[in-house]
């Protein structure tokens, strides 16, 4: 890592079992993953120039406000700019446009009538009910008959999703990843890859990583008063509520492509599937 470079951070959270399944390198500089709250508070201990990166497909939306929290603490004593926090990798918007990626390239073999079990782990009524919802988005942008949710740990679980999906009719299912915990295979059953390869997070983190410094050098924004409302719960060690940018960029790319319900305008990132 060249002297003049930020350190960049990958900062996990239930999407990817707190940054365990995330794979590595992803990124410029061999870049550190840390578990949102304690973990990544210890990295910021006596170094600088960082930038942390929300890794985060859409189903955490607490995530970037939690990152925020724990940096704005960290940057009290430190010189401004020493601290960036990047857009979160993607939104549910741009999950909605990778699983559909995902669906076209595992449906391409296999019998007529197959059926897509999205399947990730079980996270809270809030990012659960989320995952219907992006299935219902699936179902509704693809030629796909069924379209349905197993949750790891959670209700359905995985062999009462595949149930579910032979009763409907369906002549086989593929189960389709939709965090970065990879899928388990079962016998007689279908499993998609991962919705991103390593290349292609490689080069969505480097665009965060880009735009961040971008909105410093040009704005003097660090992108710490990131805050999210409107969730009244408790989230453990630094956890905060407030609402990010990202609100606004979700209603203006509404607006201009209403046929991807919540899509931010994120560059580039709908591009990058495989």
């Amino acid at each position: 890592m060249r002297p003049d470079r930020r350190r960049v951070l990958l900062v996990g959270g239930h999407e990817s079992r707190d940054g365990r399944c995330l794979p590595g390198p992803v990124g410029p500089g061999d870049p550190e993953v840390r578990a949102v709250g304690r973990d990544l508070h210890a990295a910021l201990a006596g170094r600088d120039r960082i930038v942390a990166v929300p890794m985060t497909l859409g189903r955490d939306p607490e995530l970037p406000a939690v990152a925020a929290q724990t940096l704005r603490w960290a940057a009290r004593e430190r010189a401004p700019g020493d601290l960036l926090l990047a857009g979160p990798l993607g939104t549910t918007g741009h999950l909605v446009g990778w699983i559909r990626g995902a669906v076209t390239r595992a449906l391409r073999d296999g019998p007529p009538r197959q059926a897509v079990l999205l399947v990730a782990p079980a996270a809270g009524p809030e990012p659960d009910a989320e995952l219907f919802r992006v299935a219902r988005l699936v179902r509704q942008y693809t030629s796909v008959r069924w379209v349905e949710v197993a949750l790891v740990g959670g209700d359905p679980d995985v062999d009462e999703g595949v149930e579910r999906c032979l009763r409907l009719g369906a002549d086989g299912v593929v189960l389709v990843p939709a965090s970065f915990v990879p899928v388990a295979p079962r016998p007689g059953v279908r499993t998609a890859g991962p919705l991103l390869g390593p290349a292609s997070l490689a080069t969505l983190v480097r665009e965060r990583v880009a735009e961040a410094e971008q909105r410093w050098d040009r704005y003097g924004d660090d992108g710490l008063a990131t805050v999210h409302h409107g969730h009244e719960h408790e989230h453990g060690h630094e956890r905060g509520h407030g609402r990010g940018h990202r609100d606004e960029h979700d209603r203006t790319d509404r607006h201009r492509n209403p046929s991807v319900p919540g899509t931010a305008n994120l560059k580039g990132a709908a591009s990058h599937v495989g």
